[in-house]
């Protein structure tokens, strides 16, 4: 039997077994489905807040003493409910939840105001309650403008110009384009993506290499007259495939999370169009290559299946590293960063997502990168089932 014979007898032997098996497909179909699903619900509380936060209700106690503060408030869709409650009873209620958050306007505020002296107004809130912390922004965000503007008026009725207590204007000028700043709000997606490679196929190489060993259905395949390598490849092909799959799948699902999420509600504009879905996948889907082989490398260290399961969870890792350091530091674009991999994708995937464009080589160059060390870890798994050791997990 010739050598690509035996890689094709092996590989649909595999993707036989991987479609038979359950947890082949679940952890193929489950990552694609979370993550979106993950993507599209966060994004939808987060407007679902700030829409609750365009109308807040506002309890307040001594509303009596600051009439035109509360009218400025019920002016900017702010309902004011009036308490007769001492501080610690306004404590108790926040800290219990029972109130969102609660003004309390002194007994001398008017007096104090009048003098033409600060006058404090005191805000109780808990800052560990994320439902509430949009409309408690907006209370004070209201309040610090009524402040500003009365503190106009005052230098207005004593002849002297606002503007000569703002020395400095302030101007930003954003060089950044709009898919620039929403592929940076958005810049968790490519991790998304990278790491389906890794929990696609994972499941396949795990039950290929140790979960074969622990059947002992690994030497009677071994005994037969043919190359490790063609058997390796075979392996690593099927694991491809579904590692492949997955990428594509979180993809597709991550494309279609993003429409449906309410991002211009939150001043996000990101246009994944045709152009950039190819560009993603073409990044992405060498990643496989890379994964599989690592995996099944990994897994043939391990002697039963639950053991390589705990080994290859550390494989994780990969693809959250480049993630991780790029939220620290600017990871810039030199030109060492598209071999290595997992690096090189997130560098390809932020300039992708970010609408600039990228030249054939460097997915190329990023694509071989992942392919050859992928083939690499294939030659010394294949080196590694000529030892009885591994052959027989002693």
């Amino acid at each position: 039997m010739g050598f690509w014979r035996v890689v094709w007898v092996v590989f649909r032997k595999e993707m036989l077994d991987g479609v038979r098996d359950r947890r082949s497909l679940l952890s193929t179909l489950l990552f694609p489905l979370l993550g979106p699903l993950m993507v599209t619900f966060a994004f939808t509380t987060v407007a679902d807040r700030q829409r609750e936060a365009g109308s807040v209700e506002l309890a307040v106690a001594g509303a009596e003493n600051a009439p035109a503060l509360i009218d400025f408030l019920e002016s900017n869709q702010v309902e004011v409910v009036e308490l007769e409650q001492t501080p610690e009873e306004i404590e108790a209620a926040v800290e219990s939840g029972e109130r969102d958050f609660v003004l309390e306007i002194p007994e001398d505020f008017g007096e104090r105001f009048e003098a033409a002296k600060v006058a404090s107004v005191h805000f109780t809130v808990d800052g560990t309650r994320d439902e509430t912390r949009a409309g408690a922004r907006k209370v004070e965000r209201l309040i610090q403008a009524w402040s500003g503007q009365m503190g106009s008026l005052r230098l207005i009725a004593r002849g002297v110009d606002p503007q000569l207590v703002n020395p400095v204007r302030f101007v930003q000028h954003e060089v950044a384009s709009e898919q620039q700043l929403a592929a940076k709000v958005l810049d968790f997606l490519p991790m998304f993506v990278i790491m389906a490679a890794f929990i696609g196929g994972m499941q396949l190489a795990v039950d290929a290499t140790a979960g074969e060993r622990e059947r002992r259905s690994l030497e009677p395949l071994l005994i037969n007259p043919v190359p490790r390598e063609a058997i390796v490849i075979g392996k690593w092909a099927g694991s491809v495939v579904f590692a492949s799959g997955a990428v594509i799948l979180t993809l597709a699902g991550s494309l279609a999370a993003v429409a449906y999420a309410p991002l211009e509600e939150l001043g996000i504009s990101l246009d994944l169009g045709p152009s950039i879905a190819l560009g993603i996948a073409a990044a992405t889907v060498p990643m496989g290559f890379l994964a599989s082989g690592l995996q099944l490398l990994v897994a043939t260290f391990a002697r039963s299946f639950k053991e390589a399961q705990s080994y290859l969870s550390l494989l994780m890792l990969v693809p959250l590293v480049p993630s991780f350091v790029a939220s620290l530091w600017e990871l810039g674009d030199a030109p060492w960063m598209i071999p290595v991999p997992a690096l090189g994708q997130q560098v390809l995937l932020d300039r992708v997502m970010g609408g600039e464009s990228v030249s054939f080589g460097a997915f190329a160059i990023a694509g071989a990168s992942s392919l050859l060390l992928g083939l690499l870890c294939v030659a010394i798994t294949a080196r590694l089932f000529r030892r009885e050791s591994i052959i027989f997990g002693r």
